[in-house]
């Protein structure tokens, strides 16, 4: 079991859009094994590739039990109406803010063989597969914050033990 440390706030590669993955060699098997075994720490709904410093677009997700990855993932669907909810990031500990999300997504993707895979929900899961796929595109759910918001979370990660 390889559990890859977290990247945090300040590390380009958080802020870099994603790479393709090409061919699924062994270097994409190693890598999806330890983002399921990343994601699996107590607390964690999710783990993107970018977080563990590999710039691939792929990401891994546990949410009420329901544990996977998906390889190329594509936001292909949000709906309802956006809420503001407390959303916080592996790679922004210990900070929490709302964070506007839409209540259902889904994504699509595929697997280490090739095949399509599609990931749809709502709540958790429809929050952890909009938050996966914008560490992809080199965002972090900070990005997201209204002004005064942000203004209050860039204070307080300037003020933090690990930044």
């Amino acid at each position: 079991m390889t559990v890859r440390e977290i990247r945090l706030f300040g590390d380009p590669v958080l802020k870099t859009v994603s790479d393709p993955i090409g061919e699924i060699d062994e270097r994409v098997r190693s890598l999806v094994a330890d983002l399921l075994d990343s994601v699996q720490v107590p607390g964690r709904a999710g783990v993107a590739a970018s977080q563990i410093g590999v710039n691939l677009r792929a990401f891994s997700y546990n949410v009420d039990g329901q544990v996977g990855y998906i390889l190329n993932p594509v936001l292909v669907e949000v709906s309802g109406e956006p809420e503001l909810i407390d959303e916080g990031c592996l790679s922004v500990p210990d900070l929490w803010f709302k964070t506007s999300r839409y209540p259902f997504a889904r994504a699509t993707g595929i697997d280490l063989d090739g095949n399509p895979v599609e990931v749809s929900g709502t709540g958790v899961l429809a929050q952890a597969l909009q938050h996966e796929t914008d560490h992809l595109d080199g965002l972090l759910y900070l990005d997201r914050l209204d002004k005064p918001s942000r203004r209050e979370a860039m204070r307080q990660v300037r003020e933090s033990t690990w930044f």
